[in-house]
C-alpha cells in the first residue's frame, strides 16, 4: 500500500465539515482521483464516489486504510476538528498531575474513572423509560 505524505503548502480546515467533504478534500489535497484512491485502498471507484457523496459510510477497515493512505489519523477523518478536543482548563490540571508520584496518579485516575462511570450510569438511567411491572 502506498503511503502519501502530508502536503506542506495546502491546508483546508476540516471544522464543521461532514466526513464526505473531509474525504474529498483530503483526496484532492493529495492530488488523487477517486479511481487512484480506490486502487490504493482496495475498493471500487464507485464506493469512493458513494463515500464522498454521503450515500454510504465506510467500514472500520476502510477507514483505517483511508487514514494510512491519506496520512491522517482516523479521528481526523471521522470527527469534527473541535469535537474531541479536551477543555483547556482540564488539560492544565492533567499536566499538573504528571508531576505527581505514581500512587497519587493512581488515585487521580481512579477518581476520574469513578466520576465518569457515575455520569454514564446517570445518563443511561435517565434515558431509559420507566417500566411499570404492576
Amino acid at each position: 500500500m502506498r503511503i502519501l505524505g502530508r502536503p506542506e503548502t495546502t491546508h483546508v480546515s476540516h471544522c464543521l465539515m461532514p466526513f464526505s467533504d473531509r474525504l474529498s478534500s483530503l483526496r484532492k489535497q493529495r492530488g488523487l482521483t477517486q479511481e487512484a484512491l480506490a486502487d490504493l485502498i482496495g475498493i471500487t471507484k464507485t464506493q469512493v464516489y458513494r463515500y464522498e457523496s454521503n450515500l454510504s459510510q465506510p467500514t472500520l477497515d476502510v477507514i483505517k486504510r483511508l487514514a494510512v493512505t491519506l496520512s491522517v489519523t482516523a479521528d481526523e477523518l471521522i470527527f469534527e476538528e473541535e469535537e474531541r478536543k479536551a477543555d483547556d482548563s482540564l488539560l492544565l490540571l492533567l499536566e499538573g498531575v504528571s508531576q505527581l508520584d505514581p500512587d497519587e496518579k493512581h488515585v487521580i485516575k481512579e477518581l476520574i474513572e469513578g466520576i465518569l462511570l457515575k455520569h454514564q450510569a446517570r445518563r443511561l438511567f435517565s434515558e431509559r423509560p420507566l417500566v411499570n411491572n404492576g
